[in-house]
């Protein structure tokens, strides 16, 4: 649901309206989509902005995207994220002239990590501002004045174009072999992502017999995804949100039946559409795939944006892990490598192999590399909780959330995060 920033009810809200003359006549373009799940800030200029971008977000078109509605304009929007992570889409006001906006959006572009998409709200036709703006990568230029569906309408169409990648990125996590902590490391990242860098992610547990998403979240195991695969044609935006287990505002699992009752097989049509609905509607989609070698499991990483191959330093994963490094290779030419992160590093009268020989041996370097430290995972998993759950701030959910950040493109995992202005701050100083 949107996040609200303004709370006026309907009769105060139309006043306002009234008051500064905003339009309340239906538009002439045709009624747009639901929104993505997307996170969305808005930095506004003037109230009467700001009280229609607030409209947008209590649309119910806009019901499944997390929008906070701020004032301050450029600048503001410049000091919010000098700490914090950027987005999936901004919008913000300038109402100077055109030397000005772009030197502000220069500054602002300075923090925007590379999957942001900007949207400016400006108050003069200017077609040469315009045509810069786009050109240094400005995803649109709306002229004022605004209306709630407009806003709605620009935003679906950014996100809906059909030449376009679908909103969802889909980051797959396999073990180089059983037991390697690949679903610990999956669950982690997602966590990460939804609680602190505030973004939307689902988790898709494609282990149907033994999946742990359930667990590891304290969640009761769903009979979801079993729902999705074995009527696939019916799957659709409105029936996957009522399929989900929604473990916070951010983090929804998509969880495995976890139940031997039943044979259950799955083949590459089944995970393309399950996988084409959730990349419709949230912008995260983190694949947990059991260590297994399927014409379906191999589908799912070409299909991937990113892969994670988690592997212990010792002789069978590493074998595996350089099979799936180099058929991953062959097969996904024009892709970045998949990302090894080695797991259990350091247990007791073990013997290991280095980890400069083993990254040799492989071809690519360890995105991460986690110690062997059973207290905290073991702590972690039989309380139901993530690493950045537990009260001490640990070394591994930091590493994890690095991971995380690597992942989506950020510049770095989050900072002490500061409370940003909004709407509601500013009618109540007008009040005082």
């Amino acid at each position: 649901m949107s996040e609200p920033a303004i709370d006026l009810a309907p009769p105060q809200l139309e006043a306002a309206l009234a008051e500064h003359d905003l339009a309340l006549a239906p538009p002439s373009f045709q009624e747009p989509r639901q929104l993505p799940r997307i996170s969305i800030h808005a930095f506004c200029v003037s109230p009467e902005t700001g009280i229609v971008l607030q409209r947008a977000a209590d649309d119910r078109r806009a019901a499944r995207a997390h929008v906070t509605v701020m004032m301050g304009g450029v600048e503001s929007a410049v000091g919010h994220y000098g700490d914090k992570p950027t987005p999936n889409l901004i919008l913000v006001e300038t109402r100077g002239a055109r030397a000005t906006v772009l030197k502000e959006l220069s500054a602002l572009a300075e923090f925007c990590d590379p999957g942001t998409k900007v949207i400016v709200l400006g108050a003069v036709n200017d077609i040469p501002l315009y045509r810069e703006l786009i050109r240094r990568g400005i995803s649109e230029y709306l002229v004022g004045p605004f209306a709630p569906v407009q806003i709605i309408d620009t935003i679906a169409l950014l996100y809906g174009d059909p030449d376009q990648a679908p909103v969802g990125r889909i980051m797959a996590f396999i073990g180089a072999r059983g037991g390697t902590g690949s679903s610990t490391v999956a669950h982690n990242v997602a966590w990460a992502l939804a609680e602190e860098f505030e973004d939307e992610a689902m988790i898709i547990d494609f282990d149907l017999a033994f999946g742990t998403t359930g667990l590891n979240f304290n969640q009761e195991h769903g009979q979801g995804l079993l729902e999705a695969v074995t009527a696939p044609e019916r799957l659709d935006s409105m029936l996957l949100e009522r399929l989900l287990i929604h473990c916070s505002d951010r983090l929804s699992l998509f969880t495995a039946p976890a139940t031997l009752e039943r044979d259950m097989e799955l083949n590459p049509e089944i995970c393309d559409a399950v996988l084409d609905v959730a990349c419709g509607a949230m912008p995260n989609i983190i694949v947990d795939l059991p260590h297994l070698w399927t014409p379906w499991s191999r589908q799912v990483l070409q299909r991937a944006d990113d892969i994670v191959i988690t592997a212990t330093p010792e002789l069978a994963s590493l074998r595996n892990a350089k099979n799936l490094v180099d058929l991953l290779k062959a097969v996904r030419p024009n892709d970045a490598p998949a990302r090894l992160v080695i797991n259990q590093l350091g247990m007791g009268k073990r013997p290991e192999i280095p980890l400069k020989d083993f990254a040799e041996a492989i071809g690519i370097e360890p995105a991460l590399v986690l110690p062997f430290d059973p207290l905290l995972f073991g702590t972690a998993a039989n309380n139901g909780q993530m690493l950045g759950e537990l009260k001490e701030r640990n070394k591994p959910a930091q590493g994890l959330a690095q991971l995380a950040a690597v992942l989506t493109g950020r510049h770095a995992a989050p900072q002490k995060k500061r409370k940003a202005k909004s709407i509601l701050s500013f009618f109540s100083e007008k009040k005082a």
